[in-house]
């Protein structure tokens, strides 16, 4: 018996088919009737997809079996050190390290004493056109939940 695939190889096979094919993140959201971040981050590894999922993704792409059944897979969610250097995600961390005590704040002051949740959430992306140079739009929408005692 052979072991399953790592999410992180079943994620560079998933990177791979995909970028060879010329398609893109979007297109697989859409043939899959899902949001685009949370279809990006579970064929990236952070989360379980369903095996109907997996298995449409892996048709399209041509992919075999033993990547469907990782991407089905529980994951262990994060980012491995390693690509905390990467200047984009390094950039996200920094902004939320500078506006995190302020949203921090703000939560308490309109909700009262509590946390956003990131297991209730969704994330959106888009892109702003702006004179100025184009903007990153990232939607953060977690439910928040009040602190009980």
């Amino acid at each position: 018996m052979t072991p399953i695939m790592s999410k992180r190889d079943a994620a560079a096979y998933v990177d791979s088919a995909r970028i060879r094919q010329g398609r893109t993140w979007a297109e697989l959201a859409d043939h899959l009737g899902a949001p685009l971040v949370w279809t990006t981050a579970a064929l990236l590894g952070q989360h379980p997809m369903t095996t109907e999922q997996a298995a449409r993704t892996c048709e399209l792409l041509g992919l075999a079996d033993d990547v469907a059944e990782s991407l089905a897979l529980q994951p262990s969610r994060g980012t491995p050190a390693e690509d905390m250097a990467d200047p984009t995600i390094y950039r996200l961390s920094e902004a939320l390290s500078v506006y995190g005590p302020a949203l921090k704040a703000l939560i308490h002051e309109e909700f009262g004493d509590g946390i956003m949740s990131a297991i209730n959430f969704q994330v959106d992306f888009r892109r702003r056109p702006d004179p100025d140079g184009d903007r990153v739009v990232i939607t953060l929408d977690g439910k928040f939940l009040d602190y009980r005692w």
